[in-house]
Formats: structure tokens, sequence, C-alpha cells
């Protein structure tokens, strides 16, 4: 098998994988038909990637969701479970779970795979490194410090990533609920159209930047990078076959320099960079505990 044949089918397997875990995350169809949000056992869980709980298909809840409720409760604030699930996938994945397992993501491809407009490069966008800081401000601050810190009479604080920015539960939820309901629909007020708003822009912007939500915005991938360099599951560059041509980062949508830091903590495993490297040098290494590793493969480190 040539190379061309090997890279056509991990593109389909990629695809394949995303669009069956949107497919699961989503299933619950009866959901969808009668405008009721899903409140069985499985609720109970959390899924890998962003998926609104109040989505009338969600089978399972969001880890952010579940994260900022746990944070904005008054009567506690840790969860060992959210915060066990986020490690362990993690530590498992890194990014991985953004390239494979998050139904927006997928949609966000799909957008930009449209050829209507001139794709974007991301290192030509004015102040574009500030703007890739910004999902760790999410992460932080709307997520952490806000539903923590800022609190009603009664000690419950607010989902505020939840409530006044995330696009996701504006596509997964607030829409369809207010398709389905007629007193939903003379309720909107500001804020819904507000998180419309923002739901627009980054649909718009994925017609021309590839993710552009999962590289300023989300605080689920900005967690989930800092497990990039530690992963069971990496990316590793052979530094006897590689010829530093360029080829890898010249693929990467994201524009990541991959033969210096094939573990980035922006990169959400799509694949590109082997698909375009000519010697074969750049592959997956699995790091097993104590150190262990796949033999015979050299990988270089994230500094």
């Amino acid at each position: 098998m040539d190379k061309k044949e090997k890279v056509i089918p991990r593109r389909r397997l990629r695809i394949f994988v995303q669009c069956a875990f949107a497919a699961l995350s989503t299933g619950y169809l009866t959901g969808f038909g009668t405008g009721k949000i899903y409140t069985g056992a499985t609720k109970r869980l959390c899924v890998p990637g962003m998926n609104c709980y109040s989505c009338p298909g969600a089978l399972a809840s969001c880890p952010i969701g579940a994260l900022q409720a746990t944070i904005g409760s008054r009567a506690f604030h840790v969860s060992l479970y959210v915060f066990g699930f986020l490690v362990a996938v993690g530590a498992l994945l890194g990014r991985g779970v953004c390239g494979f397992l998050c139904p927006f993501g997928l949609v966000q491809e799909l957008l930009y795979k449209i050829p209507l407009l001139k794709k974007l490069r991301l290192r030509r966008l004015p102040g574009e490194k500030g703007l890739r800081a910004l999902k760790f401000v999410m992460l932080l601050l709307f997520v952490l410090l806000l539903p923590m810190v800022v609190t009603d009479v009664t000690g419950q604080g607010d989902p505020w990533f939840c409530k006044y920015i995330c696009p996701v539960g504006t596509l997964e939820a607030g829409i369809p609920l207010v398709l389905f309901h007629k007193g939903l629909q003379s309720a909107i007020g500001f804020l819904y159209t507000w998180k419309l708003a923002i739901l627009g822009v980054i649909l718009l912007l994925s017609l021309v930047i590839w993710r552009p939500f999962c590289r300023y915005l989300c605080p689920l991938g900005a967690l989930y990078g800092f497990f990039n360099r530690f992963a069971l599951y990496r990316y590793r560059v052979d530094v006897a076959k590689c010829i530093d041509c360029g080829a890898c980062r010249a693929a990467c949508k994201l524009d990541l320099p991959v033969w210096e830091k094939p573990n980035h903590i922006d990169c959400v495993r799509c694949g590109a960079c082997m698909d375009a490297c000519p010697t074969g040098a750049l592959g997956t290494l699995i790091r097993f505990p104590r150190g262990g590793r796949v033999p015979d493969q050299t990988d270089t480190e994230n500094t």
C-alpha cells in the first residue's frame, strides 16, 4: 500500500469516528421530536467533548457544564468525579478528544470544507497570538473563578461560560428548544440574541478559518491542551528520518511547528501532518506508565 492509499483510509477513519460519536452523544431522537430534554441515568455521566446538557438529544453531560454546576453550587464546590474524569481523559488522549470526539469540532470542519471563500492562514491574522490566549481566559475566568466568586444571596453561582458565551449550547440546545416551545419564543431577550450572535460569528469564521472556536475560545480544549505533552497517546518525530522540509507545518491547518513541537498545546491530532510527511518521520507514540514507550522510535521533547 503506497502513501496515498494509507492517507485516505486514515482520513476516512477520523471522519467516521467524528460522525459516530456525534450521533452517539446526541442520539436521543425522541428529544428532538418532542423538544424534551433526556433525564435518564446516563445524564449523570460526562462525554469527553463539548456537548450541551440541555440539548434535546443529549444522552450525557458536558464536562464543562458539569464542572461549572459543581463549582457554582452552594452545597459543594468540588466534584471528584468531574475532575477525575477530565484528568483521566486528558492523560489518555490530550487534545485528541478535540480531533475525534467533539461534535462541535466536526461542525466547524464541515463548514470549512465549503469552497465559498478563500481560506486564511492563522499566522497572518493580526493579533492571532493574543487571540490564542483567550481560551485560557475562558477556562480560568468564566469557567472556574466567576462561578465560584460571584454568587447570589443563597450562595449559588451562575454557570458563566455556559450562560453567556458557549456557542455549543446555543446550537444544540438554545435553537432547538426555542423552535419547539412557543413559551420560550415569547421570552426571547437580549441574552439569547447575544449568544445567537456569538454562534453566528463562529460559524461564519469557520468558513475561512479552521476550527476558530477550538483555536481561540474553547476552555475544554485549553484544559486538554495542557496534557498534550504528557498524554499516553502522543505524536513523535523520528529525528533520523526528518529532513526539516516544513511539509508538516504547511499541511497543519493550525499552522503549528510540528517537527519542533509535535505535541503542541493547540494540536488536535487531526493527522494532516503525518499525511504530508514525505519521509514518514511523523507518527504516534504510546507512552506507558513508569516511562515505557514503543521501542525503536525517537521523539522530540517540547520546550
